[in-house]
């Protein structure tokens, strides 16, 4: 089965790297978290993943292929199969677009890349609990929690191989945002598809992961379940990162 691989990642801006020789193996059923303190370049290592960006040094494969500037013949194939979801939903479709339009467009790409998930654009809605009366609004009016539903139904409308996820759920209320994550999470699982979530929010982490990469000092400094990750701290970042963490957070039922 296909894997997404990064091998020795480094990436910043201006002259400091965020990312120092980062190591990281995605494959189909994989789900994992990755967490850290604001800044340490989680966004920047999910864009370098899904292409959108290109590192300093290293590279990510899917398949064996580049996913930065692939070739054209591997470009409808590999945004089908890998998708990401950024902040806010911004880059997910055209903001010019009705809804509709965009969901089709997306549907379209499943089914040109043999990956049709044989939904109509309101069932694909419906997944994502978007009313049909959205269809005629154009994608720059959403709302930012409207926009953030939109781009993970585009994202599953391809049934990606790999999904890579950027606190993608942040402008949605709390108790909608864990039901949707169990949506998510069974769609995800009934394909066998590999999940990243890149997110601060840990209750959401434990929800659709089992093993969790804490990134900091430009690298992976320690990795495992969740729970225990946040148990004990190895790491200075680590440290610092729970005792953020509201104390309510840390007491699990």
């Amino acid at each position: 089965m296909a894997q997404l691989q990064a091998r020795d990642i480094w990436a910043g801006f201006g002259a400091a790297d965020v990312l120092s020789g980062v190591d990281l193996t995605l494959g189909p059923g994989d789900a994992v978290g990755l967490i850290g303190r604001s800044g340490v370049g989680k966004s920047t290592l999910v864009e370098i993943l899904a292409g959108t960006a290109g590192p300093t040094r290293g590279s990510v494969t899917f398949d064996g292929r580049k996913v930065f500037k692939p070739a054209r013949r591997d470009k409808k194939a590999l945004r089908a199969r890998v998708r990401v979801v950024h902040q806010n939903g911004h880059g997910a479709a055209d903001p010019l677009f009705t809804v509709e339009k965009a969901v089709k467009g997306a549907l379209d790409e499943a089914r040109a890349a043999g990956r049709s998930t044989g939904l109509g654009v309101e069932s694909a809605l419906a997944d994502m609990e978007l009313p049909h009366h959205l269809l005629t609004r154009k994608v720059g009016t959403l709302s930012g929690g409207e926009r953030q539903r939109l781009a993970l139904t585009l994202a599953l409308a391809t049934r990606p191989e790999i999904l890579l996820l950027d606190e993608p759920l942040t402008a949605i209320d709390q108790t909608t945002r864990y039901r949707l994550a169990g949506v998510l999470a069974d769609r995800l699982a009934a394909d066998g598809a590999g999940l990243l979530l890149a997110s601060h929010d840990v209750r959401l982490v434990e929800q659709l992961t089992t093993t969790v990469h804490v990134l900091a000092d430009g690298t992976l400094v320690e990795h495992g379940p969740l729970r225990e990750v946040l148990a004990d701290p190895q790491h200075p970042d680590t440290r610092e990162f729970v005792a953020a963490l509201p104390e309510a957070t840390l007491r699990w039922s």
